[in-house]
């Protein structure tokens, strides 16, 4: 039990870590775009900002899964203990649980920031962004 517990909390971090910053680039409409010469510096630059912006998703998803997975446990421990002596079990199975919802929360969070600070930077230099 204590290795499908590490199992999906290594499983939970490189989801959330894939989740992230994964060649998103936004649309850009460039029709009466007066700053469409300068579209290829922004995106770039742009790129950098949500990058900075978004944060670090390993540390992100490694802080979600040990706060799902503490909430798991406790919760699954009392279940447990409730509903059939076995606390124990009980909390593996909610950490595990909590651990995986955690992290796949926080890198999605993570990715969501890094979207949101690449449009806005775009829109920011006169850009017109579709997506």
């Amino acid at each position: 039990m204590k290795s499908l517990l590490t199992l999906c909390i290594a499983s939970s971090l490189l989801l959330g870590a894939c989740a992230q910053q994964t060649g998103y680039r936004p649309t850009v409409d460039t029709y009466n775009d007066p700053n469409a010469s300068r579209l290829d510096f922004d995106l770039q630059e742009c790129e950098q900002i949500a990058q900075h912006a978004g944060g670090n998703t390993m540390k992100d998803a490694a802080i979600g899964g040990a706060v799902g997975g503490a909430v798991g446990a406790a919760t699954g421990a009392a279940s447990g203990a409730i509903y059939g002596n076995r606390a124990g079990t009980g909390a593996l199975a909610g950490g595990a649980i909590g651990a995986l919802g955690g992290a796949a929360v926080q890198g999605y969070k993570s990715d969501a920031k890094y979207k949101k600070a690449y449009r806005n930077c775009m829109r920011n230099r006169g850009h017109n962004v579709i997506d």
